[in-house]
């Protein structure tokens, strides 16, 4: 007997079991949004923001459940009528009978996760957690990873490998730092990664891969003459890897227990900024 669909069901425990809810930050906002977890899927479609543009293409490319890195509803809401373009995307969502599953924080602080798909992407090896998920050090979880390049490579080779690497957006690859600095240790985050500033200090690295770096804290961090160099990226473009890991992670598990999907990986450049002058 060959393999068969599996459920909504089917499919949310398996990426629960790859991305523990338990794992998510307390304000955040992951798991099933809209479904039946009774319902059979056929078709997944894998985005980072559950946007207008990548719910039409799941709504009219028949994808039964849709799975995003980044929440629809991360704030509370007492409304989800279509008065408001969240509304209207519940709506066609339920009208659609399209599922929605979040794997947010949860996924980021998962091993493999958001920040290993993004190290993998830009030849960072032997990594370990920037933030460890708990103090066991045996325990491999947690944002951000830090680790080395196979060959050490010039700053301005670096920046052009991690341009290369990474999907092209309208925002581009920033670098920060002397451009003939030779590179050889790394920390990457993927998605916001001003907060930690501290840690990746911390971890005496010679360069810093994230998004979303302001003029603040970035020129602060420069102001250490032996602080890292910067790399500041698009946020979707440092988190878009991970999509091709949970794709093949969840395929492996549903096959383990005997269903198969068809699945995609959406190309939709859903950065927020479109326009460069």
């Amino acid at each position: 007997m060959g393999a068969v669909n599996p459920t909504v069901g089917d499919v949310v425990a398996v990426l629960d079991r790859l991305y523990d809810p338990a794992w998510a930050e307390s304000w955040d906002a992951v798991g099933l949004v809209t479904g039946d977890p009774e319902q059979p899927v056929r078709r997944i479609l894998f985005a980072v923001d559950p946007m207008r543009s990548v719910v039409d293409e799941a709504v009219s490319g028949d994808f039964d459940l849709l799975v995003t890195h980044h929440p629809l509803l991360l704030r509370g809401v007492h409304s989800v009528a279509r008065t408001t373009p969240k509304g209207r995307v519940v709506h066609d969502l339920i009208k659609s009978n399209t599922a929605l599953h979040v794997c947010h924080t949860n996924a980021d602080n998962a091993n493999p996760g958001v920040s290993d798909a993004l190290a993998a992407t830009l030849g960072v090896q032997d990594t370990r957690p920037l933030k460890p998920l708990t103090s066991d050090p045996m325990d491999t979880r947690g944002g951000g990873r830090v680790g080395v390049l196979q060959e050490p490579m010039s700053l301005t080779d670096f920046g052009r490998l991690v341009a290369g690497n990474l999907p092209p957006t309208e925002h581009g690859v920033r670098v920060s730092g002397d451009p003939d600095r030779t590179i050889s240790t790394v920390a990457v985050v993927g998605g916001a990664g001003d907060s930690e500033f501290d840690r990746v200090r911390a971890a005496g690295v010679d360069a810093y891969v994230t998004a979303d770096l302001r003029h603040h804290p970035a020129t602060e961090a420069r102001a250490y003459d032996e602080g890292p160099a910067l790399i500041d990226v698009a946020h979707w473009a440092s988190e878009w890897p991970w999509l091709l890991d949970a794709e093949r992670l969840l395929l492996e598990g549903l096959a383990e227990q005997g269903s198969t999907v068809d699945t995609h990986i959406s190309t939709l450049r859903t950065d927020a900024w479109n326009l460069r002058l």
